[in-house]
């Protein structure tokens, strides 16, 4: 496995958010319409001001995806983590919060933030476990029921 950053215009991008987005649309119990939730468009998870990673199976096919992108420039959001069902519980879900951690570093962020829903009870394992700390609301997703945040 490996992580790397692509265009968040790219085709391959837009079919991995895609697959997020139906995924996430299934598990609520009202559906997931991304233009009602906080903006995560491709030209915010885009330099100079965000990047967007793919994650990579050894035969170089994409299983996952996340983005970073700066609210302001202290502090970056992680957006659209997602990984593949056959790409989970070996490890690739640490490896890419890691990575989106390091990409906010490197924007020059100090904190980093996100949020997510209940039902995505090992998104929220998964956080905890890296350091994230609950924290009150910081925007207004009408889809998040739980907020974090972590000092870079």
């Amino acid at each position: 496995m490996r992580i790397e950053p692509a265009p968040a215009t790219s085709v391959e991008a837009q079919v991995l958010v895609a697959l997020y987005v139906a995924e996430i649309a299934a598990q609520f119990p009202d559906g997931f319409d991304p233009a009602a939730s906080v903006s995560a468009d491709p030209a915010e998870l885009s330099p100079p001001h965000g990047v967007f990673l793919v994650v990579r199976a050894d035969d170089g096919n994409a299983v996952g995806c996340g983005g970073v992108k700066l609210l302001d420039p202290a502090t970056a959001e992680v957006k659209r983590m997602w990984l593949d069902p056959a790409a989970r519980g070996q490890g690739a879900g640490r490896a890419l919060l890691a990575a989106l951690e390091d990409a906010a570093r490197e924007l020059g962020a100090t904190t980093a933030c996100l949020d997510t829903n209940g039902v995505l009870t090992a998104a929220i394992t998964l956080y905890a476990k890296a350091g994230w700390q609950q924290v009150e609301p910081y925007n207004d997703n009408r889809y998040a029921t739980h907020w974090f945040s972590k000092a870079l």
